[in-house]
């Protein structure tokens, strides 16, 4: 378990890696998620911030977080120019702000010469995600794409049986993301909902897909190792005068032949949060629930149903690296996020050093699934446009 392992970082470094953070400021969900999750495993520290597109309004929340008055800065090219000066400048950047402006604050990071943590989707444009992760192979950098729900212990645990071949062939991948917070028509009204989320160009060709099916995309392609490349799509509002989509449905192809399906909606009146995965293959099936995530299914096709645990005996190294606790004591939504920032952390003092990486500290979703992510969104809105009609998603990088 991870508690009882000496912090690499130190070990390599002698230090944490310094940490700069823009967006996620005053009345910002993921904001807190993301700082929370990079102090978790003492893996970074956080040394700079950009809290608000208004400056003062920046410098004031940085401040309140803990930042020293000279790096609580008021944009984000104040900070990259200032923090290039330091000895002690920041070497990573984490990307939290709304959508539309990941693509800019990326490239910018990516050039001031930064690792990169970004909150998904990667960019609302397809164009600018192919342009991310060319600048990211040319920089040498490293990217991360914040997919978090790869980072729990017994979603590792899935992708491992799969790998390993315990359920044989898959055959079957059935995923969903069901949320209800968008039920009602809650546009222009302080629920607790950023504006942004309502504006087209700033949110993306689909507000659903790029909040949550792109979480569920990803879900599908880590457990399974798969590619999607075809899906056949209805995409669109179930809310009365919503000009955002806020409902999928999609039939899914994947590179072996197995098909999908996938349901993910923020409008479904009365639910919690409700991501869900079942993967069968011609050995058997196994399922996992994000509402009990310390859980994984398994229906072997000749045994008895089991119920693996997380902190349990015989789990494959992928999930007992990921777990903190010892079992009776519950994981979730933090630690799977943290999980991403320390196994990052691991990779960048890899290169920083010269070593070679911990094979099992890779596995976080690259700039590559970033992309990938954005072409299954405009694949799913070009399908539903032509009535529902097949459209290729593969994205060749």
């Amino acid at each position: 378990m991870r508690a009882t392992k000496a912090n690499p970082v130190i070990a390599a470094l002698g230090r944490l890696l310094r940490l700069g953070v823009v967006g996620g400021g005053p009345g910002s969900f993921i904001g807190e998620i993301h700082r929370s999750a990079a102090r978790l495993d003492d893996r970074y520290e956080i040394v700079a911030s950009v809290l608000s597109s208004d400056p003062q309004r920046s410098r004031a929340a940085g401040q309140a977080i803990g930042m020293a008055d000279d790096r609580a800065y008021g944009s984000l090219k104040e900070m990259l120019e200032r923090e290039s000066g330091r000895r002690d400048g920041i070497e990573v950047l984490a990307v939290m702000t709304p959508n539309g402006a990941h693509y800019g604050d990326c490239r910018e990071a990516l050039s001031a010469g930064l690792d990169v943590i970004c909150d998904k989707p990667l960019t609302t444009q397809l164009e600018d995600a192919v342009d991310l992760v060319q600048r990211v192979r040319a920089s040498e950098r490293l990217f991360c794409t914040t997919f978090n729900y790869s980072g729990y212990p017994m979603v590792r645990q899935a992708r491992a049986m799969v790998r390993s071949g315990e359920l044989g062939e898959v055959r079957q991948v059935q995923v969903e993301y069901v949320q209800g917070h968008l039920a009602e028509f809650v546009e222009g009204q302080d629920k607790g909902n950023e504006p942004w989320r309502f504006d087209p160009i700033q949110t993306g060709a689909s507000l659903v897909l790029g909040d949550i099916g792109s979480h569920a995309f990803h879900l599908g392609a880590f457990v399974t190792g798969l590619e999607l490349t075809r899906l056949c799509a209805d995409v669109g509002a179930v809310v009365p005068g919503r000009v955002v989509d806020d409902y999928a449905g999609i039939l899914l192809r994947y590179e072996n032949g197995a098909r999908g399906v996938m349901w993910t909606t923020q409008a479904a009146a009365g639910a919690e949060h409700g991501l869900h995965i079942r993967v069968h293959g011609d050995k058997g099936g196994l399922e996992w629930r994000q509402e009990h995530p310390n859980h994984l299914h398994l229906t072997p096709l000749d045994r008895p149903a089991q119920v693996l645990s997380r902190g349990g005996p015989g789990l494959h190294a992928e999930a007992d690296r990921c777990i903190r606790v010892s079992l009776g004591h519950p994981e979730g939504f933090h630690e799977a996020f943290a999980n991403l920032y320390s196994d990052f952390a691991e990779a960048i003092v890899a290169r920083k050093t010269g070593a070679e990486p911990e094979p099992l500290a890779m596995d976080f979703p690259t700039v590559d699934d970033g992309a990938k992510g954005v072409k299954f969104v405009e694949a799913a809105v070009e399908s539903s446009r032509r009535g529902g009609g097949w459209v290729d998603c593969r994205l060749s990088l």
